[in-house]
């Protein structure tokens, strides 16, 4: 993970400017030590220190939102995984201290929490039945202490006397204060936040695991359409690496932290975070929008989204090109310098290694001679030109004449280029990725020179969507590193060995658009989790 991206933790408690400028801009996480200790919840709701009865007493027994999940110790946030279920506050606590009694005396715990099982507590599938780990089922998470988007929804009001919002949030409006209070050891499932966060420990301890934006494609993203967007889709207990096989990266974009009564961690927006709570844990979350989000105009949106795709899907595209590119070559030339490919012999101008001139040719043009070629580049060529005839099945033809139709009129691929994206799967792509600069310029005009048939035969049915995202890459860099007249030259002479210079450029320019459209695809799957070629939701 980059420098940048490290987590720090603060010992000093910022100022609102200083937190503005120097923390929340650079969307970093940061711990704050201590920065919860001077609440006066910080003593009064001090599990170890008869802080439940103090809560027990101060709320009563209000009813509350719990989550219900039968997966637990796991908490998965997909709304499919758990129930809300409506329950008295003061139930929740008489779990807690019965835990406390069962670790403290080794009484058995099942027969203690049933004392407090609750009765007519509704779910969505009807009444809900106690079972027998039901209590450690129960989680109160994300309940509401204020909720400046919805007053109706606070539900722990009284509790605000005691928490203080930290000085350097003065500045910030609020969207809500929540609790998150657990009776046992918990883990809640990967997912990240539309809003800054601030996550105060009040009682116990927690270990939080973060991810950054950017490791967004490790961790398997539910559908952006979906009711769980913003949670991952990996089970956090026995991983199948088969069916998530980029998860197995995920621990190397990861950062761990600890946190124990009184400390503070900002997580910004965007970052997935998964957080292991240990018993009887108490936090408090403060939610807030960023400035980002707060000032950017809804008439902006479609620009954005534009802006943000474009740049997601050049990077995918430089990443599909980052492959080893010469693991999966074949190179079909042997230390004898003579060609493995039968029909390597099947060229323009009857070439050969030997650079014989055969058939009464005379002396090919001054300045392309292939004897004037240094063994590296006749490597090179010879290569693309054997695979070439390979991947169009083309025969030896008798003939020039002849030879410029079986081109024209075969087009028989042993692979099915349109469909290669991978620059490891394409040996001609490999070739041409490897070449540098200098060495590029001189194959190709070579090959224009005295095998025009071949190149164009190489552009127009040779070349896979990857071959030609690398080619018109390799012009770039040539581009740069040659004078304006030698460019002129070279793609004057490039151009001249097709019949039909349009139907070249839209060759190129269809292999590019097939690249860049798979890698928009990728970045789809990665960043969104849509698939296009799988179940497609309803437009209407």
């Amino acid at each position: 993970m980059a420098e940048s991206l490290q987590i720090r933790r603060i010992r000093e408690i910022p100022s609102p400017e200083e937190f503005a400028s120097q923390i929340e801009q650079k969307n970093v996480p940061a711990v704050f030590s201590g920065c919860a200790k001077e609440w006066k919840a910080f003593t009064k709701w001090n599990v170890s220190n008869g802080g439940l009865d103090y809560l027990q007493e101060l709320v009563g027994s209000s009813i509350v939102e719990a989550m219900l999940s039968r997966s637990a110790p796991v908490f998965y946030g997909d709304i499919r995984a758990h129930e809300r279920v409506p329950l008295p506050f003061s139930t929740f606590i008489g779990y807690c201290k019965d835990l406390l009694q069962c670790e403290d005396g080794g009484q058995d715990s099942i027969s203690q929490l049933r004392k407090h099982e609750p009765t007519g507590v509704s779910t969505q599938q009807g009444d809900f039945a106690m079972g027998e780990e039901s209590p450690k089922q129960i989680y109160l998470a994300q309940v509401s202490i204020v909720n400046t988007e919805n007053v109706e929804k606070s539900q722990l009001e009284c509790l605000g006397d005691d928490i203080e919002t930290p000085a350097f949030l003065e500045n910030k409006i609020l969207a809500s204060i929540n609790l998150w209070m657990n009776n046992a050891k918990s883990r809640s499932s990967t997912h990240y936040d539309p809003h800054h966060n601030l996550l105060c420990i009040i009682s116990g301890c927690k270990q939080v695991v973060l991810w950054p934006p950017s490791a967004c494609p490790f961790l398997y993203p539910l559908p952006v359409y979906g009711e769980s967007s913003n949670h991952s889709a990996i089970p956090l207990e026995n991983t199948n690496f088969s069916l998530y096989p980029r998860a197995k990266s995920i621990d190397e974009y990861s950062r761990k932290v600890t946190l124990h009564a009184g400390d503070a961690l900002f997580i910004p927006e965007g970052w997935f975070h998964q957080v292991d709570s240990e018993d009887l844990t108490i936090a408090v979350n403060f939610w807030w929008q960023s400035n980002m989000i707060s000032g950017m105009p809804e008439h902006m949106d479609a620009y954005y989204l534009r802006r943000i795709l474009k740049r997601l899907t050049d990077k995918e595209m430089d990443r599909m090109l980052s492959l080893t590119s010469t693991s999966k070559v074949n190179h079909m030339i042997g230390a004898s310098g003579q060609s493995s490919n039968e029909n390597a012999g099947c060229c323009d101008e009857d070439f050969n290694l030997n650079h014989q001139e055969v058939g009464g040719k005379e002396k090919l043009e001054p300045g392309f001679s292939l004897r004037e070629l240094e063994p590296h580049e006749l490597r090179s060529l010879h290569e693309l030109i054997s695979l070439v005839h390979e991947q169009i099945n083309c025969q030896p033809a008798n003939n020039i004449a002849t030879y410029q139709s079986v081109f024209k009129e075969e087009a028989v691929k042993k692979l099915d280029k349109a469909n290669l994206h991978n620059l490891e799967d394409d040996p001609i792509a490999n070739i041409v990725w490897n070449l540098e600069p200098h060495v590029f310029q001189i194959v190709f005009l070579t090959m224009a020179h005295n095998f025009p048939r071949t190149l164009e035969a190489f552009v127009l049915h040779a070349l896979s969507p990857v071959g030609v995202e690398v080619l018109t890459r390799k012009f770039e860099q040539m581009d740069q590193r040659i004078t304006p007249d030698e460019r002129s030259q070279f793609y004057q002479k490039f151009y001249s060995v097709f019949d039909n210079q349009f139907s070249a450029m839209d060759a190129l320019l269809n292999g590019k658009e097939s690249f860049a459209c798979q890698a928009f695809n990728n970045v789809l799957v990665q960043y969104l989790g849509v698939n296009l070629d799988g179940p497609k939701p309803s437009l209407q």
